[in-house]
């Protein structure tokens, strides 16, 4: 029962934690598509996750420059002095 009742459980999240999207795309690639058995959702997820994981990075890159630049005008004694005081409140 407890192995259906999981089975259930991870059925119904993904069907329920999907979502239809539309796009255009010329008539050619799609009978080439289905010509030759390609799965477009598939392809089509694959991009986007791709993409995200990209767009991402690069924001993090951003941010991690910004945090350095910001970091780079603290002197060492400041990061010192910072350490010590940290480890005296414990």
């Amino acid at each position: 029962m407890f192995v259906y009742a999981k089975f259930i459980y991870v059925y119904l999240y993904l069907y329920v934690s999907t979502t239809v999207i539309s796009v255009r795309i010329r008539k050619e690639l799609k009978r080439r598509a289905r010509e030759l058995g390609i799965d477009v959702r598939e392809v089509v997820e694959k991009a986007l996750e791709e993409a995200i994981r990209r767009r991402e990075e690069e924001e993090l890159i951003k941010t991690l420059e910004e945090l350095k630049s910001l970091f780079s005008r603290i002197s060492e004694k400041e990061w010192v002095d910072a350490v010590r005081k940290s480890r005296n409140e414990r």
